[in-house]
């Protein structure tokens, strides 16, 4: 069996949880199947592996029409594949497109979904209706859609209906609990301007609407004084999202001290020794198909302190490795909170009582590995991931 894995992300170019999960995915499977990755940007020195640039005619243009012309480009070279894969919008279209043009069966993972999140049409303008067309295009016609989470299928058969609820199926994003466990660097930790003596609580994630770090900052100033609050944020989507974080870190590092901002993507050496020398993770999300960070956080031991929403709930038992923060949202797609001072007091209120108690901060950490290690290893992951290829190939060969 080939199949051919079509991403924007892949490394050295991560920048969030989808390329993480094509990566560890590729890596679990190869050994078992032939993979073959196209991706986005520079070329790759990896086997089996090939990137691809925009197009000299396309380059300046609007990022929606770029990234169909990588597609195009991409669709072509997968001829010969017994079935190809694809991840987030940017390649959907080159699945949907080497379906068409091959003949062979297409599988798509959603790590989000285009309408839940339409303040990207501030970054990609008339844009953003090209990336919703594509991705629409993709699901409805795929031959499979995996959804990282129970929550996320909710999602998928709410926004688009007309798919068949059977071909929806749910397989979990997963960690690498050998390179993510406990780090006792505190060295480096410090190098990074976090004191390991000192409780801390860390945000890990793009400077995005969906990450609701504007709450967060809100949230901080609940904190008890000596609680250092360090975010690793950034990447931001938009120049106005960015002026509102970096205007509210400055009004919060004016009223406490403690207040760590990295506003660089972090080695994983590096993340690993920031969350295991802090107290508690948040994801103060308001649209999150699961949260790789959240499983990365778990397996370093840390207990999590994240919203209700989407698949976070699957991730954190309530009271055992972490704690839920109850939001109540608009039915407009934003996410956003009907009361968003509410849900900021809920969360300063979850994040004080896990700092509060430092003990039963690390006893949920601990149940939080041992929860990452039973349900979310990437052997299972890529198990499920490889049987429904095999179905989805027998239901095309029959």
């Amino acid at each position: 069996m080939r199949v051919d894995l079509l991403t924007r992300e892949y490394p050295p170019e991560i920048y969030g949880g989808a390329g993480v999960h094509v990566a560890e995915l590729v890596h679990a499977m190869r050994g078992e199947i032939e993979v073959r990755v196209r991706c986005f940007g520079a070329e790759r020195a990896e086997p089996d592996t090939t990137a691809y640039g925009v197009p000299v005619e396309l380059r300046g243009s609007n990022a929606a029409i770029a990234t169909l012309g990588v597609d195009l480009v991409i669709a072509r070279d997968t001829d010969g594949a017994d079935l190809v894969h694809s991840h987030t919008w940017y390649a959907n279209g080159a699945g949907h497109i080497a379906k068409l043009l091959h003949g062979i069966p297409h599988v798509v993972t959603a790590h989000s979904l285009e309408p839940l999140r339409p303040w990207k049409a501030e970054q990609l303008g008339g844009g953003y209706r090209v990336s919703s067309w594509i991705e629409r295009q993709a699901f409805e016609s795929a031959d499979a859609v995996v959804a990282v989470s129970d929550g996320m299928r909710r999602d998928i058969l709410r926004s688009y209906p007309e798919l068949d609820p059977e071909k929806v199926h749910t397989v979990y994003n997963g960690i690498d609990l050998g390179r993510w466990h406990p780090s006792d660097d505190r060295d480096l930790a410090r190098s990074l301007g976090v004191d390991p003596d000192r409780r801390a609580v860390v945000f890990v994630g793009r400077i995005t609407r969906q990450k609701g770090l504007p709450y967060l900052l809100r949230a901080a100033r609940s904190l008890p004084d000596d609680v250092q609050l360090v975010l690793c944020a950034g990447a931001p989507d938009t120049q106005e999202i960015l002026d509102e974080v970096t205007g509210l870190v400055r009004e919060l590092q004016q009223e406490r001290e403690g207040v760590v901002w990295l506003d660089r993507l972090l080695t994983q050496a590096e993340l690993s020794a920031v969350l295991s020398a802090s107290t508690v993770f948040v994801c103060p999300s308001v649209y999150e198909p699961l949260g790789i960070v959240n499983l990365e956080a778990m397996a370093c031991a840390l207990p999590v302190v994240g919203t209700a929403t989407g698949g976070i709930p699957e991730v954190v038992d309530d009271g055992v490795t972490g704690r839920l923060v109850p939001i109540e949202q608009l039915d407009d797609g934003t996410g956003t909170p009907v009361d968003p001072e509410r849900f900021v007091r809920d969360l300063a209120d979850a994040l004080n009582e896990v700092v509060s108690d430092t003990d039963a901060a690390a006893a949920m950490g601990a149940a939080g590995r041992s929860r990452a290690e039973q349900e979310f290893g990437w052997d299972r992951i890529a198990g499920r991931t490889m049987e429904l290829y095999a179905r989805v190939l027998g239901q095309a060969a029959g």
